[in-house]
């Protein structure tokens, strides 16, 4: 039986951006379900624009989103020799070739065609053919190494995803698949990694399926077993364009600095895409017994930050305190304020119902740990000088209370409403103006339990 091999190959040339982190989970679920293997490669043949940084953000973010893989990371770097030896063979099987066209030649050959309104393509000039003679080899030239690929025919693949795509081959060409430095180009060494790697199955953007032909190709011409291909469509922003690194796409380590929870992102991302049913919350549980590939969208799916935001605040409503109260700590911590996660613990309890994202959360418990600033509008309208001597009446009760805790709270507060002869609402919302810093907030005993007590005396008296 053939095990199931699913792959994720970001380039580091940059963070891993919310596609790329879209088809690893859904390779890895794939990988997962089958109980198969999920493979993470660096891609980083594109020596010029690939980091160390950006390597340490991907592995970073495939670590915070809980995507363990059993092989990797593979570099693509370390593998020349390799690729070297593939190359080697292709030219000796004449499947490939020396090509020695300057940038000029091509540039001259591109203008030629397109003023006879051809396609652009490379011209075969030094494509081997019987009964061909070959021009001179230039001295001192490096060539490039280019894949003879097939004149005639179809290439065609049930593609997992959009069904039987078919591409003649006459819309392509001879490609280069090692540059004059004797790096690889992405469409061969992608080839050769999958075929080394026995990889199955392979998710990607949509963006490859013009890529795929050539790819099979090669693998044909190496007499390698093809694997599966998957083609996922976009995610459109907001504005209806393509997601991308160098278009509005922000890195998944950014979520995780905005306070998203990394199984809430899974859930949302997996959405994009695909489907079981009417089902909107699950968890990683479910959907790796759910996801085998089929019921996967054909047309682009919309990025929703509102969703998102939904759907993360679902998650934090049954996540668990004490794991809150240690998110929320590093979030104060950026903000200077040092927090236990013990105090916090019970304050998550109480705000987290309010709160979609974990920035949030740290918005309303950073009042328990530094000064508050309310608003002068909230100030002027509701700490009056008709409601003054309540909130030091009050101020007093509460100086006087020999436990601190909700039930001395509200008898202190019911005491001094009915010795002032105000509601409520009219004692309630000064107190948290002055004590919380905004006029609204959950039951005013509970929260005000939360605070030192001395705190909450020090801010009524600062009227």
């Amino acid at each position: 039986m053939t095990v199931i091999r699913t792959r994720i190959a970001p380039s580091p040339t940059g963070f891993l951006h919310l596609g790329t982190a879209r088809t690893a989970l859904y390779s890895w679920a794939y990988a997962r379900h089958f109980g198969g293997q999920f493979v993470l490669r660096i891609e980083d043949t594109d020596v010029a624009r690939s980091t160390q940084d950006s390597v340490d953000q991907i592995l970073a973010s495939m670590k915070w989103l809980g995507l363990d893989y059993d092989e990797g990371p593979i570099y693509q770097m370390q593998r020349l020799e390799r690729y070297q030896a593939v190359i080697d063979q292709m030219i000796a099987a004449g499947s490939a070739y020396r090509c020695y066209c300057t940038p000029e030649e091509l540039d001259a050959m591109k203008a030629a065609q397109e003023s006879r309104g051809e396609k652009r393509r490379y011209d075969g000039t030094w494509r081997p053919e019987a009964g061909k003679t070959l021009p001179a080899i230039p001295e001192g030239m490096k060539p490039v190494v280019r894949f003879k690929n097939p004149l005639d025919g179809d290439v065609s693949w049930d593609d997992v995803v959009k069904g039987t795509i078919t591409i003649n081959n006459r819309e392509i060409d001879d490609l280069i698949i090692q540059r004059t430095d004797g790096v690889p180009t992405y469409n061969f060494a992608v080839v050769v990694d999958d075929w080394d790697m026995a990889i199955t199955h392979v998710f990607r953007g949509d963006e490859h399926v013009n890529n795929t032909p050539w790819q099979i190709n090669i693998f044909n011409a190496l007499g390698a077993p093809l694997p599966a291909f998957g083609h996922m469509p976009v995610i459109l922003g907001d504005d209806g364009q393509k997601l991308s690194k160098r278009r509005g796409a922000v890195s998944v380590t950014a979520y995780e600095d905005g306070g998203y929870l990394p199984e809430a992102m899974l859930n949302y991302l997996s959405r994009l895409g695909w489907s079981h049913g009417d089902d909107e919350l699950f968890t990683r549980e479910q959907l790796v017994s759910w996801f085998d590939g089929t019921h996967l969208n054909k047309s682009p799916a919309q990025w929703d930050p509102a969703k998102l935001e939904w759907v993360n605040g679902q998650y934090i409503k049954q996540a668990d305190d004490a794991r809150l109260a240690v998110l929320v700590s590093a979030q104060l911590a950026k903000r200077g304020i040092a927090a236990e996660v013990q105090k916090l613990t019970p304050m998550c309890t109480l705000f987290k119902d309010r709160c979609a994202t974990t920035v949030v959360l740290a918005d309303w418990l950073a009042m328990y740990f530094a000064p508050v600033a309310p608003s002068a509008e909230d100030l002027a309208a509701q700490v009056t000088d008709a409601v003054k001597p309540a909130l030091a009446t009050l101020a007093d009760k509460f100086a006087a209370l020999a436990e601190w805790n909700k039930a001395a709270i509200q008898a202190a507060i019911k005491e001094t409403i009915t010795a002032h002869g105000i509601k409520m609402p009219q004692l309630a919302i000064p107190v948290r103006v002055l004590v919380c810093g905004r006029a609204q907030t959950p039951s005013v005993d509970a929260v005000l339990e939360l605070f030192s007590k001395e705190i909450v005396i020090e801010r009524l008296r600062g009227v």
